[in-house]
């Protein structure tokens, strides 16, 4: 871990009664704190019991506010009672049933929300992930605006509209850009009548835009754009757009949503930043070095509240970094990197410093972790292994090989070095089974680690204590939208 170049701050000056008044009456109001927050995802073959991120990771690191990915009955009632806001998701698989059904709605908010709202400290429901994705074409568009509406209508009879808004995460390739240029963006054409109806919907109900940045994959397409620009190191040449003047990713994106907004005819609207993080493995420049700099570069850039050149003063109301912990089952779609863009690892361990807020103190990991026993699986070289691509390929295909990828921590490893990184990955996977390391014969269990520098051979934690359990009324829509294929397929 790289050490925190904070200081203590200096104790603050304390004015007279009279100065204060006098201050309070000719300044203006200052704008509200940037505030941060981290996103908890599950997609993880074996987490952390939800108890022990509340208990070991967001208190004791002073974290203000969590965004769920999806709704955990463990995780919101860990968070009861802990005054930690919170951001709740609707997975994009719920989107449809939500929208032909307000009694689905309905039940969704009375079992996800209602039931935790005396001890829960709720502030949005996130409906959908990413849904005008790209890649995901229009699967999702016919649904996003009216299961929010169904949503906002159960929230309001639900009679918590007050407390807590609705909104929609959107993907930052929602708003296209041919160039780097903020003044040139624009929501896609094939989005524009579902986003009219959504920019309507989130004014009606005095929401925020949720944008998702992605600027790991970013980097990764715009050649011409140097790491430091991503970093928020200081820049020699930064991008110039007409008067304007940018030297960070993060700034040139908020106004290009600025810009599109503005085109659409709701430049006032304020915005939330959903995601924004960098990877730590997996890829060439994903190494928790980088990932540290861009997130205290974001974090030290956020508190000066300096915001952007189309809102001077006024940075996002929230911004939530990407992500609390790593997740071996997330979609590589985008990349291998994706699985590995947690401040801390899977098992809870730091893995850099940035202030999520802790202040300049190092993070302190999460205590009384569950391991498996020190067992570890790998190559037997005593056996003829001419035949052990096919068993390598089972491995990476149902575990999590993305360490291996050009760039990552275990690239290094030669063969078949990596074939036994591909093994044990399965093996820790599989609860360390016995027949999970066998493989045709070639696997052999060790109690010896096999890690090599920073290649790391993990070990698993114990799945008994570790368990993602959706909601009840998540499962009831899951099984509605089984019903749903069935019937199309029919």
């Amino acid at each position: 871990m790289l050490p925190s170049r904070h200081h203590p701050p200096p104790p603050p000056f304390v004015p007279s009664l009279f100065l204060l008044l006098l201050l309070l009456a000719v300044a203006p109001m200052p704008p509200p704190a940037a505030a941060v927050g981290v996103t908890w995802g599950f997609a993880s073959s074996h987490p952390l019991p939800a108890a022990q991120v509340v208990r070991g990771l967001l208190l004791p690191n002073s974290v203000p506010r969590v965004r769920l990915a999806a709704a955990s009955a463990d995780a919101l009632s860990a968070l009861a009672g802990t005054g930690v806001a919170v951001t709740v998701g609707v997975p994009d698989a719920l989107l449809r049933p939500l929208a032909a059904s307000t009694k689905a709605a309905a039940a969704w908010v009375h079992d996800n929300v209602t039931r935790y709202a005396s001890g829960v400290r709720f502030e949005y429901i996130a409906v959908g992930d990413e849904p005008f994705l790209l890649s995901h074409g229009q699967h999702f568009h016919p649904f996003v605006v009216r299961a929010a509406e169904n949503i906002q209508q159960a929230v309001i009879d639900a009679k918590l509209s007050s407390k807590m808004k609705v909104v929609v995460p959107c993907s930052v390739d929602t708003y296209q850009n041919a160039s780097t240029l903020p003044s040139k963006a624009s929501f896609r054409s094939d989005v524009n009548n579902t986003m009219a109806e959504l920019l309507s919907f989130l004014a009606n109900n005095s929401s925020p835009f949720m944008v998702e940045l992605n600027p790991f994959l970013s980097f990764q397409h715009n050649k011409n754009l140097s790491l430091d620009y991503y970093l928020f190191e200081l820049m020699s040449h930064p991008v110039k757009d007409g008067q304007n003047k940018y030297d960070n990713y993060f700034d040139a994106s908020i106004d290009a949503l600025v810009t599109a907004l503005t085109k659409a005819g709701f430049g006032d609207m304020d915005i939330i930043v959903g995601r924004a993080g960098w990877p730590t493995d997996g890829a060439v420049n994903a190494t928790p070095a980088i990932a540290q700099s861009f997130m205290t570069g974001l974090v030290n850039h956020l508190a000066k509240k300096s915001g952007t050149p189309l809102r001077p003063k006024v940075p996002p109301i929230e911004t939530y970094l990407f992500s609390l912990l790593d997740e071996d089952q997330r979609s590589t779609a985008s990349g291998g990197y994706e699985r590995h863009s947690g401040i801390f690892t899977f098992d809870g361990q730091a893995k850099y410093y940035v202030n999520i807020g802790q202040g300049p103190k190092a993070l302190k990991n999460a205590p009384d972790v569950d391991y498996l026993p020190s067992k570890w699986c790998v190559v037997d070289n005593n056996k003829d292994l001419s035949n052990v691509s096919s068993s390598f390929s089972v491995a990476c295909s149902n575990g999590d090989c993305t360490a291996l990828s050009p760039g990552g921590s275990c690239s290094g490893l030669d063969w078949p070095g990596n074939v036994s990184y591909a093994f044990n990955n399965y093996y820790q996977q599989h609860d360390q089974s016995e027949e999970s390391c066998n493989f045709n014969g070639l696997g052999l269990i060790t109690t010896v680690d096999p890690s090599v520098d920073n290649c790391l051979f993990p070990l698993a934690i114990r799945t008994s204590a570790a368990s993602f359990h959706p909601t009840m009324s998540m499962a009831m829509l899951l099984l509605l939208v089984l019903c749903f294929h069935l019937q199309f397929a029919a």
